[in-house]
């Protein structure tokens, strides 16, 4: 019996084992496991700020933005000037589909293996012969009545032209007038239609780090979006007097030249025109002709087909902290005259070799480009007052700006000595505080450099043998004398630098140099 009641023992322990195992499966088979289940399987889900579209922007914009493409009878200088260079992994041109964008844009322009003899339409103008497609680029109208915006660089040798819409269509458009030194060019759809067109934005508003997005038509890919920051502003790209451009790092490449950028607003901001690359291709830095700028231009060409600037007609440079110094000036600020052009409107007023005009009507200039500017954007037969900083003074004199557009063939020329005399003294002078070896130079103007000491401070500013010294503190020189009693007599007013005019054969040029205390 004992035997049997340990059975029955045993097997209720087994039951009771089997029963709590039963519910537990059953537990974690129904709906108590469930959520634990479900926790650890949850996706990642981050809570984000809302990036902003560009959708309506670029929907609103794309039918006032288009291809330009340009013809000309003027021959290429060469059949094999392409600079694109692509991979396609083994894939010829040949092998890409006719209608390949890419195909037609290298068939028309240029391109790896590409029988140039039926590019373009052989249309004859003037008895010139066949035109010959030579640029590609972009656009946009700004007038219900077709006026069209692009660069001067796209249209620039052109003999026709094509408006390309968002939509294929294909205008004629003629060239109402272009400015090589902005870079901008209008052009003009005459057709019975009206257009979707945009306008130019304030530009005083703009702030680096807002957005911008370009539509443009790169490598003959109408159409195409990018978009990108304000990166900088106020850029010189040493393109002319007047570069005050836009830095943007939407991707810009060939082709691109002439489109917009907008803002969010679906207003222009900037004109495409020039990317910086050591590969040809886009690598994040672009610049745009601001809208200030363009407007102004482009309402001119729109006038009367070109742009008239006011010129004062002096050659200028910047003023650097060292020359400020040595000229008694508290801030390095405006612009440095190296010279005024004979018989222009600023040496008829009396400005001179080595003044500093920091104020035009008022308004202080805050260096040679804003000079330049400035002076530019006024009309032929103003008159304006400049302030000048002269002999440790200010004064100031009142000048009628001329025409640079009628004087644009009268480039700034230097006055040459032509009397050649008798030979000069070859004696050289060593000039030990300032690094340098003097002798009066053979035209009897100034001293020539005929050693420069590699230590020196003279050394160091780019001072070389050949180089002329024509002037000290403004004053000129003819001996080692003259410029030691200038030196000593800038030590008395308590200066620790000097005002060089350094004369080469590509002009003319200021240098500050230390003088030695000692």
């Amino acid at each position: 019996m004992s035997h049997s009641q340990n059975g029955r023992s045993s097997l209720k322990t087994a039951l009771k084992a089997t029963t709590v195992g039963g519910l537990a499966a059953l537990m974690l088979s129904t709906g108590i496991a469930a959520p634990i289940l479900h926790s650890f399987a949850a996706p990642v889900e981050v809570t984000a700020p809302q990036v902003p579209s560009f959708a309506n922007v670029v929907d609103a914009v794309s039918p006032a933005v288009v291809s330009v493409r340009v013809q000309s009878n003027v021959q290429p200088a060469s059949d094999d000037s392409s600079n694109f260079s692509f991979n396609f992994g083994g894939r010829g041109l040949d092998q890409l589909p006719d209608d390949h964008p890419l195909k037609r844009f290298f068939k028309e322009f240029g391109g790896p293996n590409q029988d140039r003899s039926d590019r373009g339409p052989n249309r004859h103008r003037d008895g010139k012969g066949p035109l010959r497609p030579v640029a590609q680029g972009s656009g946009f109208f700004i007038s219900e009545d077709g006026y069209v915006v692009t660069n001067n660089h796209v249209v620039d040798d052109g003999s026709a032209y094509t408006i390309v819409m968002n939509d294929g269509t294909e205008l004629d458009a003629k060239l109402v007038g272009r400015d090589p030194r902005t870079d901008l060019a209008l052009l003009k759809v005459d057709v019975n239609r009206k257009f979707t067109y945009v306008k130019f934005a304030d530009d005083t508003k703009i702030r680096v780090g807002d957005w911008v997005v370009a539509v443009g038509n790169p490598f003959g890919l109408g159409g195409t979006v990018t978009s990108g920051i304000i990166s900088a502003r106020g850029r010189d790209i040493g393109s002319g007097p007047y570069d005050d451009y836009l830095q943007i790092d939407a991707a810009v490449n060939r082709g691109n030249s002439g489109g917009p950028a907008f803002n969010l607003n679906g207003e222009v901001v900037g004109i495409n025109t020039a990317i910086f690359s050591p590969s040809g291709g886009n690598v994040g830095i672009a610049f745009a002709i601001p809208s200030s700028v363009a407007k102004d231009v482009i309402a001119d060409l729109q006038k009367d087909g070109k742009v008239e600037r006011g010129w004062l007609g002096v050659q200028i440079q910047p003023v650097s902290k060292d020359i400020a110094e040595s000229l008694g000036l508290s801030e390095a600020k405006g612009a440095l005259v190296v010279s005024p052009q004979s018989g222009s409107p600023g040496d008829k007023a009396g400005i001179k070799q080595g003044d500093i005009i920091t104020a035009v009507n008022g308004e202080l200039v805050k260096d040679a480009r804003d000079l330049s500017r400035r002076i530019g954007g006024m009309a032929p037969n103003s008159k304006v007052e400049i302030s000048l900083w002269r002999g440790g003074k200010s004064q100031s004199v009142t000048v009628t700006l001329g025409d640079l557009t009628s004087d644009d063939a009268s480039k700034a020329t230097q006055s040459q000595n032509d009397d050649k005399g008798g030979s000069q003294s070859s004696s050289e002078k060593v000039l030990s505080s300032l690094g340098l070896t003097v002798a009066p130079a053979d035209d009897g103007n100034g001293l020539a450099i005929t050693d420069v000491d590699p230590d020196s401070d003279a050394a160091a500013r780019g001072l070389k043998t050949g180089e002329k010294i024509t002037s000290v503190n403004n004053q000129q020189v003819a001996s080692a004398a003259d410029i030691e009693k200038i030196l000593e007599q800038a030590k008395k007013d308590g200066r620790s630098k000097a005002l060089f005019q350094i004369q080469t054969d590509d002009g003319s040029r200021f240098i500050a140099l230390d003088i030695d205390q000692g």
